[in-house]
């Protein structure tokens, strides 16, 4: 069966889905994309993509295309929402406490420290629930709290002879679909700081993700070069 120009476009977002989830490497995925615009048959899109999941499937047939996902953001939050809580709490005096990495939020969250810091990143992390509330309580000490540009935080802390609020580094949009998270509290003689950041690994996406643009830029400005010397052939 000869292939569409809609069903290689697919293809190649399916291609797009992958590499922006770590799937496949740059080299490999610029390969697949150049041999997918270059495809005339469903037998040469097929194998491109027969190792790589669907959004919502474990094929990537091609087929209809898949219903446009509820945010323009690489953050697949429906995967990160509803998971069993690895911590419920952290507690530090004269020290520390991090919450980092791959980690799962309570829906319920207390921080303590007293004379010490703790550091909660969530960029990285998993939610128990939809709606999640992180209580962060700090005499002179402090709390530094990290979040995603995507992620829906409010923050709503008291500070006495300290500060208790927000700043953002690194601007973004709110998806709609990411889970609520209130960040509330009390800072005595101390400090608790949000922070929105995108991780590394979000930083790496978002390059892959504009060098996957400058590609597709250049391959169809050739495509419409060939098309016009074509047609100026034939006249």
């Amino acid at each position: 069966m000869r292939a569409s120009d809609a069903e290689r476009e697919r293809i190649a977002e399916t291609l797009r889905e992958a590499v922006a989830e770590g799937r496949l490497e740059m080299e490999e995925f610029e390969h697949r994309l150049e041999a997918a615009y270059k495809a005339r048959t469903h037998g040469e899109l097929e194998p491109l993509v027969r190792d790589l999941p669907a959004p919502g499937t474990h094929l990537a047939p091609v087929g209809p295309a898949p219903a446009p996902a509820a945010t323009g953001s690489a953050v697949r939050w429906a995967d990160r929402i509803g998971k069993p809580a690895t911590s419920r709490g952290a507690f530090a005096i004269w020290g520390g406490f991090g919450r980092r990495g791959n980690w799962t939020v309570g829906r319920r969250f207390t921080a303590f420290t007293m004379w010490g810091g703790g550091e909660i990143d969530l960029r990285e992390a998993d939610f128990e629930d939809r709606e999640v509330v992180i209580r962060c309580f700090t005499i002179m000490g402090g709390m530094h709290i990290t979040v995603p540009p995507e992620l829906n935080a409010q923050v709503r802390g008291v500070g006495i002879m300290g500060g208790f609020g927000e700043r953002s580094k690194d601007e973004g949009t709110v998806s709609p679909d990411s889970p609520q998270v209130r960040i509330v509290g009390l800072a005595l003689m101390g400090g608790v700081g949000v922070e929105r950041k995108r991780s590394k690994a979000q930083k790496q996406r978002l390059r892959d993700a504009e060098r996957v643009r400058e590609l597709e830029e250049r391959r169809r400005g050739g495509e419409r070069g060939r098309l016009e010397k074509g047609d100026g052939r034939r006249e």
